[in-house]
């Protein structure tokens, strides 16, 4: 049984939790080390069993913590090579940091088989990472600016994905944001809307994809409700039934304690 726990979601820091045989990784450490350990325990997670981290780029979001946490554990982090080189001019790793360049042939981690692949965002070399776990595939696809088909091929095929579904348009556009970061926000180099997630689940039900976790929702531009009803809504025009042909959740700010077993 593989095990998927969203520790943290959003702006304010994201952080998953992946396990296949009591072995475990997370992607991206984007709280402190703290609270990234406080909440593994929340979960009955024992740090010590996270055996990597996977980066998927250097925004602090993503990975305020990682020094601490991975250089506490001993433990190796992993990231594209752009991604490395940023992290290491923002001083999130140091020479104590075990950093490692995640190649085109993946990463081969105890029960994993770890790929990555491109997005497009405004970092140095971002990824989302796709996991084979033998007898489940898992993909993680956040900070989108749209869906490229590299990220689609990534995620066909997956039983369990996370994705992308950071923002209502209309309250963005309505909303206090100035206009150039609206314009960033809505730009290729952006994030993903609710609309265009919404979109892209019908055909991963039917490659296969049987969880969705939608993240990385803006506090601001965004409400959980909002997300999930216009997900739920494309879901249900193409005749696909919540709890029948697949789950839906949003990934909570902070764990809620509930994981996605699959």
């Amino acid at each position: 049984m593989s095990k998927l726990i969203p520790l943290f979601s959003g702006s304010k820091g994201n952080s998953y939790y992946l396990s296949s045989g009591g072995e475990g990784i997370l992607i991206d450490v984007g709280r402190s080390a703290k609270q990234t350990i406080s909440a593994l325990l929340d979960n009955n997670i024992d740090p010590k069993t996270v055996r990597a981290v996977f980066i998927t780029h250097e925004h602090s979001d993503h990975v305020s913590g990682v020094r601490v946490f991975a250089n506490k554990f001993g433990i190796p982090v992993f990231s594209t090579k752009g991604t490395y080189d940023e992290m290491v001019k923002s001083g999130y790793v140091d020479d104590r940091t075990d950093c490692r360049i995640i190649g085109s042939g993946g990463v081969e981690l105890y029960n994993m088989h770890i790929d990555s692949f491109p997005i497009s965002h405004d970092c140095a070399e971002g990824c989302g990472y796709r996991v084979d776990l033998g007898t489940a595939r898992f993909a993680l696809a956040t900070d989108l600016g749209y869906i490229s088909e590299a990220v689609e091929n990534a995620l066909y095929g997956c039983d369990t994905v996370v994705i992308e579904s950071n923002h209502d348009v209309n309250m963005l556009m309505l909303g206090p944001y100035p206009y150039p970061l609206k314009r960033r926000i809505l730009s290729d180099m952006g994030h993903l809307s609710n609309g265009s997630c919404a979109g892209l689940l019908p055909k991963l039900v039917k490659s296969g994809t049987r969880r969705f976790v939608l993240a990385h929702l803006s506090q601001e531009n965004n409400m959980p409700e909002i997300a999930y009803r216009e997900s739920l809504n494309n879901l249900m025009s193409q005749g696909m039934s919540v709890d029948v042909d697949y789950t839906l959740d949003v990934a909570p700010v902070v764990t809620n304690g509930k994981a996605v077993l699959f």
